[in-house]
């Protein structure tokens, strides 16, 4: 037995602790020396593809987030997280926490000095739009991610991707079973047999019908609407949307006309308004001579209500079986 009262190793064992040690010591300089080199050769602890096909790699979890959309702020903070930059809009958020957060344009707009002086990890935009902005963005040292929202399953795939990029996967599929549970609650309605629909998206002096390829479209369908310009030409410059045709509308009779805008609904529905005076065929339109045009809510329809999509078919639905219940009386 190797005495121990002087608390010191004998030879040998003082050998062994030192190989152990040098042993121990080559193992962290490779890990380092691998780090290195993995962080020379451009390896990154998280990739992601974004809408428009693009991986974009970030050498560790994104911080400092910036969204230029207000569906895309609401899913982030709906996944549990938190932006440093926000987009400027009047229209309510879903988090009130959102909503002191730093205001820094929009996808339309953006503000590239307000962006910079936060440094953000990545900033958050739409495809196609927001494609020419990519390099000067990525000149301020921060990384993109597109996407794009113009379909119920688009905002799923968002939230699925933010998930990943947040780190929380499994909160970003609880939202995505939630809409998904939504959605097979309205399947049963048949957009064939709903009340029929037009749906307008405008601002003042400026309308378009939307299409089922766009958003508020989807919506439409998915909480049983028939939509009465789903067969219209699609604009060149905004394919979601066509030009309103009134000879084509009156031909279809919609029972109920939906306007959706981004903010001032009061004064987009007295130009809407005005604009059907001013064509004596739009009062022999059942939603006109009837009472049923109405403007829906900005947060939920003027743009992407992100993960409050719930929230939007909902009052779709309901809409919808008022119309049909008003229907059922005449």
């Amino acid at each position: 037995m190797v005495a121990l009262s002087d608390r010191s190793p004998s030879r040998r064992m003082r050998g062994i602790l030192f190989l152990s040690g040098w042993a121990c010591l080559l193992v962290v300089l490779a890990g380092c020396g691998g780090s290195a080199h993995q962080r020379a050769h451009g390896a990154a602890a998280l990739t992601v593809t974004d809408f428009a096909g693009r991986e974009v790699r970030f050498a560790e979890k994104p911080i400092r987030i910036v969204a230029l959309s207000n569906g895309e702020t609401n899913i982030i903070y709906a996944l549990g997280g938190e932006l440093v930059g926000r987009p400027a809009s009047t229209t309510p958020l879903a988090d009130e926490a959102a909503e002191r957060v730093t205001q820094i344009g929009t996808a339309h707009e953006v503000d590239l000095e307000k962006i910079a002086l936060l440094h953000p990890d990545v900033v958050l935009g739409n495809d196609p739009m927001n494609v020419k902005d990519i390099p000067m963005l990525e000149g301020i040292g921060a990384k993109v991610v597109l996407t794009s929202a113009n379909s119920i399953d688009e905002i799923k795939r968002q939230i699925a991707l933010f998930g990943q990029l947040l780190g929380r996967e499994e909160k970003a599929v609880e939202l995505v079973g939630g809409i998904e549970a939504e959605e097979g609650r309205l399947s049963a309605a048949s957009a064939e047999s709903g009340p029929r629909a037009l749906l307008v998206y405008g601002a003042p002096g400026t309308f378009m019908a939307a299409l089922p390829s766009s958003l508020g479209g989807d919506i439409l369908e998915a909480a049983g609407g028939y939509n009465i310009a789903s067969d219209f030409p699609r604009l060149q410059s905004y394919p979601q949307y066509a030009q309103l045709n009134a000879e084509r509308i009156v031909e279809a009779d919609p029972q109920v006309i939906f306007i959706m805008t981004h903010g001032s609904p009061e004064e987009v529905e007295d130009s809407f308004r005005k604009e059907m005076q001013n064509n004596a065929a739009w009062k022999g339109v059942q939603a006109v001579k009837n009472g049923r045009v109405e403007v829906l809510p900005s947060d939920l329809f003027g743009s992407s209500p992100g993960s409050r999509i719930v929230e939007a078919l909902r009052l779709m639905r309901d809409k919808l079986a008022s119309v049909s219940s008003e229907r059922s009386d005449e």
